[in-house]
Parts: structure tokens; sequence; C-alpha cells
């Protein structure tokens, strides 16, 4: 049985209005166990919004067991023995946006672990403009307040990044949780930065290896001049795959000077060639797919081949990797064991609730497609 989701698609705000509404009015008792709500005409009358919306709000409180629906009938609350054993919220600033975070959150539902609890998604991006940073970080904070209100059993959080304020904002996130006694697990990247071991769970992968791997990648295939390419304000999971590369590139003994990682909008032709002119790399080592995507299909406009011009490699293995004008050799990240793993540390850690915090890094796959070119 896989675990009720309170949401498997992206979130509307009339559909989180509609669904956090009710679910308050239910935890508050304003209609018992076993007591039918109102019909879906008299909740369209009341918020306003379509049946669609409402329909697809109800069904959402259903998946987490906190009403059952009958055909004919209509929806009623769910009697105690009824309601998932657990509810786990996530707090994703990027969920809906990267196929990564997606994968996880289907790890978690189809994990045999999940059998009778609730997992209620949220996105920080519902509310706020495409690759708005500062407004993700106060819509993750607005959830936060809200998985708190709900007195939720615990949330999996993965840090706001891409915004100079991220970091205060995932302190004051965690601290919010802890003060309300809600166990945190993050997912794929810590809160506090390296070296500070941090004090909460985490799984991931191991970040340094993989720029570590895919340098290495390049450098058996005969690139000798390599550069690392990521966007500003970037997580530290970027920082560590970015030490990665330097690693291996020291470990060959590449000379200083064409050690070079460089930070720019992918989608930017005028920076794009600039640093093809400046740094005349025969390959690139990209901090994630998606840069490399970007960075594929602006090099594609300024006439430079891959990878006949120019080799490319990225990180993550997301679904279109392999669908890119010029398919990504890359490293895969287990996401769906991710989710699982997080949903088993998760159980423990509200079963108990005094170990000490856990690190665990899964291991992950090189991808070799037709970006990387042939070995020279």
């Amino acid at each position: 049985m896989s675990i009720p989701v309170a949401a498997v698609r992206p979130v509307s705000a009339k559909h989180h209005e509609v669904f956090t509404t009710l679910l308050r009015e239910i935890q508050s008792g304003r209609w018992k166990e076993g007591e039918k709500l109102p019909s879906e005409a008299v909740l369209v009358s009341r918020f306003g919004h379509s049946r669609i919306t409402i329909g697809r709000a109800l069904r959402d409180l259903q998946a987490s067991g906190v009403i059952s629906r009958r055909a004919g009938s209509g929806s009623f609350v769910s009697k105690a023995r009824d309601v998932a054993g657990h509810s786990f919220g996530l707090l994703i600033a990027d969920l809906g946006e990267t196929d990564i975070y997606e994968s996880i959150t289907r790890g978690m539902m189809a994990s045999p672990l999940a059998r009778e609890h609730a997992l209620v998604r949220g996105s920080a991006a519902e509310e706020s403009a495409a690759g708005d940073a500062e407004q993700k970080g106060e819509r993750a904070w607005q959830l936060c307040r809200q998985y708190i209100d709900r007195h939720l059993d615990g949330v999996f959080f993965a840090p706001v990044t891409m915004s100079p304020v991220a970091g205060d904002m995932n302190h004051r996130i965690v601290r919010a949780l802890d003060d309300a006694g809600i166990p945190v697990v993050l997912l794929d990247r810590p809160v506090t930065p390296y070296p500070d071991p941090g004090y909460h769970d985490l799984v991931g992968i191991d970040n340094r290896r993989a720029g570590y791997v895919m340098t290495e990648h390049l450098l058996q295939r005969g690139a000798q001049r390599i550069t690392f390419v990521r966007q500003q304000n970037s997580s530290s999971t970027v920082d560590a795959r970015e030490s990665g590369y330097r690693q291996a590139m020291n470990a060959r003994q590449v000379p200083f000077d064409q050690v070079n990682a460089v930070t720019l909008d992918a989608g930017n032709q005028t920076a794009v060639r600039a640093m093809m002119r400046t740094q005349n790399p025969d390959a690139l080592v990209c901090a994630n797919d998606r840069i490399a995507g970007r960075l594929m299909h602006t090099l594609k406009k300024l006439g430079v081949r891959i990878p006949a011009d120019v080799r490319m490699v990225g990180i993550d293995d997301v679904d279109y990797a392999q669908l890119l004008p010029v398919p990504l050799t890359t490293y895969r990240q287990p996401t769906r064991q991710i989710g699982e793993v997080a949903l088993s540390m998760m159980l423990t850690r509200v079963a108990s609730p005094d170990l000490p915090a856990r690190d665990t890094r899964l291991r992950c796959e090189l991808i070799v497609r037709e970006s990387c070119g042939p070995a020279s």
C-alpha cells in the first residue's frame, strides 16, 4: 500500500485554501468523527471556486485519510481508527520545478514503510514567480507555520537556495520546527555550512564525489581544459561538487591556471560567449542537469557543437537529460531510494527522538550518453 498523499500534482493557491481551511476545521472539531461535510455545491458557494477545485481538495483530504467519500452519499470525517498513523509534511522550495524532488516524493509514497501514514505536500513555488528566490523563501516560511499549526508529526525539508538570505531563512524554519517539537529530516543538503555537522537527520548523496567522478570521466576521455559551470547563489551541494572537480583536476596535476569555475546565467548568450572566449574549454562540468540543459541550448544558438567543439556533463540525471538535443552524460541520483531512506529515517526519529543526528549518503551511478564524446 502506498503512502496517502495530500496532493500529487502542483498545488494552486485556490486548492491550497480549500484544503487547508477544511483540514483545520476538521482538526478543530467543527465536524465530528463520522459527520457529513457540506456538499460540493455548498462548498463551491462558500469558497467561490470551481467544482473541479473543490473536488480536488476533497480527494486530497480523502487521500490523506482525513475524510472518506461515499458515492451518492457525500464526504464524511474519518473515524480515529481510519486516520493515517502519522502525518508528515514536505517543505521543498523547488517542488514542482525540478524532477529530483518529484522522484524523491514518489520514493516515499512507494516505500513498504508508508502504510498508514499521510504525506502533506506543499511547494514554496506555489505563489511566487518562477525564479523569485526571496518570495519562495517567504512561502517556505508560511508553509512552515502552516505545518506547525496542523501539528504534523514530522517535516521533510529541502533548505531554500538561490538567495543571499537563504541561510537566515533556513535557520529560522528549522528553529521554529524544533521549538514546536516537530522532527525534521533534511533532503539533499544541510542547513549549516561545511564543516559544521548540523543537528538534523539528512539523506542525500556525496556531492564532492559527484564532482570528482564527472571530472575524472572527462579527463579519462582526453579533456584537458575543463571548466566547472555554476549559477549565482547556488546551494552548498554545488560548493561540494566544485570541490570534487578541483580535487580531480589536482589529482591529475592539471596546471593551476587551467582549473576554473565560472558563475553565470547559462541562458545568457553574452555571458556564455565570454566564457568560451576567455576560458577556451574543451569540456564543461555543469553543477547540475538544469544548468547543462540551458547551457546546451545557448551553445547551440552560438554555433558551438557538442561534443565536437566542447564536451559536456551534468549531475542528477533528471528525466529530460536523455531528451536534450545531445543526450546528456550525467551522474544519476538514486532519488527514489533517497525518498525511501528519508521516510525510514523519519519514522525512526519519531520513535526515538533522542538519537544522534544521522547523515546518510547514497551511492550514485555514472550514466554515459553522447554529450561527453568518445575517448581520444
